[in-house]
């Protein structure tokens, strides 16, 4: 049996043991998002412009992300707000760090690979580079939005008599706790990626100059520091919106 089938249905398993019919909605939402994903490729590949369907598709995905992970309500329409704010935020600034990093086609690494093969595929490379950074960074502004709005919505309700001052500092504790894990998180998925291109680069006695010169790391370096931008970001801005939804609120108690 395939390894990926096994790593597959081990993951079903255990989603369905852990959170039952919640479960079920989460993989229902990841089964969807892997679809938007293979509908945006078709899309650019039929000659689509590619940041328009990335503007449009990144919505959708960021909506079932959020929403098929816990039930609609305050929370998670301002974790889906905030998602949506920093995502779009966040692709001009990937634009222009495309724009300065040209991190689009393929590198010397690749030459072997497409030695036979014809590279006039008539799209353009600059906009599927940025596609790439932004998709890779969806996830991890969703879920930090999510863990932050979350966790104060959660403060919140185990106090009632909470004073404006007392949840400024539970927000800045808890987003720091959150913004360290989720930095870390990102930070070993990109090196887990790329320690073969390291070590390639290693064995070859590659010099520093062609190792930060290397579209291969670098383009993955963009996308990891964007990500954490994102992750910044959302924290904060989550953490703003329910700061004012928490003041609305004990102004009206008032």
């Amino acid at each position: 049996m395939n390894s990926l089938l096994v790593l597959l249905i081990v993951l079903v398993v255990l989603m369905l043991l852990v959170a039952r019919k919640d479960g079920v909605r989460n993989l229902l939402g990841l089964l969807i998002n892997f679809g938007m994903i293979f509908v945006l490729i078709t899309l650019i590949s039929w000659g689509f412009n590619a940041l328009l369907v990335l503007v449009i598709l990144s919505v959708i995905i960021l909506a079932f992300a959020i929403f098929m992970s816990s039930d609609e309500n305050e929370m998670t329409v301002i974790a889906f707000k905030t998602s949506v704010i920093v995502v779009l935020s966040l692709m001009v600034l990937a634009v222009f760090v495309q724009h300065i990093g040209q991190f689009q086609g393929f590198a010397a690494e690749d030459v072997d690979e497409l030695e036979n093969l014809s590279l006039t595929v008539g799209l353009n490379f600059s906009n599927i580079a940025i596609v790439v950074m932004v998709i890779s960074m969806l996830g991890a502004v969703a879920e930090s939005a999510m863990a932050l709005t979350a966790s104060l919505y959660e403060v919140i309700e185990q106090d009632e008599f909470m004073t404006i001052e007392q949840f400024k500092n539970q927000r800045v504790i808890i987003s720091q706790q959150i913004l360290g894990t989720a930095v870390n998180t990102l930070f070993f998925g990109v090196l887990g990626a790329t320690v073969g291109l390291i070590l390639w680069f290693v064995r070859l006695q590659y010099s520093w100059a062609e190792i930060f010169n290397s579209k291969l790391l670098m383009a993955d370096v963009a996308a990891m520091l964007l990500g954490m931008l994102g992750i910044l970001f959302s924290i904060w801005l989550s953490g703003y919106f329910v700061e004012k939804d928490f003041e609305k609120e004990k102004g009206e108690s008032d």
